[in-house]
């Protein structure tokens, strides 16, 4: 089964890639197909959000599209960044600036716990949408650590490992992380609905 993969995120196709390939799926990218897209993620959750990019790729492409939309969710911030994750610190913010506004904002509270949250949706052509969400919990740092991952990785740790996310070895990260949790969760509904064995 061939899934075009909603996103032009390296991180994530890589992620996406690491966990579906073994289910006999070939990722395939919007530069394989010389495909831009500029969807306006408009939805109040994660959910909405995914399913919005799942089904305009789709459409697009002609192809079953797996898209996700995930964030960071501190509970000091009420919440926030949450659908805000990416554009925290302003519309083209880069992830320094976000990081940075993020230790900003949580400078002098103790609260530091936070959850990555992941919502998956895969869109198919004629019209079926399959959606799951999985949650990684975890805690800010006060200041980041390690040279991989992307994004938040840097400051969010996993308190069982001791490590940030930025720290841990791709494999090891993919092993408990949202967007795995996500992904299994989504294989389980696949294999109920008969799209893969």
């Amino acid at each position: 089964m061939k899934i075009l993969a909603a996103t032009t995120n390296k991180g994530k196709i890589r992620e996406i890639a690491d966990i579906l390939t073994s289910l006999g799926i070939t990722i395939i990218t919007p530069q394989e197909l010389d495909l831009q897209l500029n969807v306006e993620e408009n939805g109040a959750t994660f959910a909405e959000n995914a399913a919005i990019k799942a089904r305009a790729w789709s459409k697009a492409s002609g192809l079953p599209t797996l898209a996700d939309d995930s964030g960071l969710c501190v509970d000091a911030l009420e919440g926030r960044p949450g659908v805000m994750t990416a554009r925290f610190a302003g519309e083209n913010a880069s992830d320094e600036e976000n990081i940075a506004l993020l230790l900003q904002s949580l400078k002098g509270k103790e609260n530091r716990r936070a959850r990555f949250v992941c919502a998956v949706a895969l869109a198919m052509p004629e019209g079926d949408l399959i959606g799951a969400e999985g949650e990684c919990e975890g805690r800010i740092c006060e200041e980041p650590a390690g040279e991989g991952g992307f994004g938040y990785d840097p400051v969010f740790l996993d308190v069982k490992s001791g490590k940030t996310f930025a720290q841990l070895d791709p494999s090891e990260k993919n092993t408990f992380s949202h967007r795995r949790r996500a992904l299994e969760k989504l294989k389980l509904k696949l294999k109920d609905s008969g799209y893969i064995s």
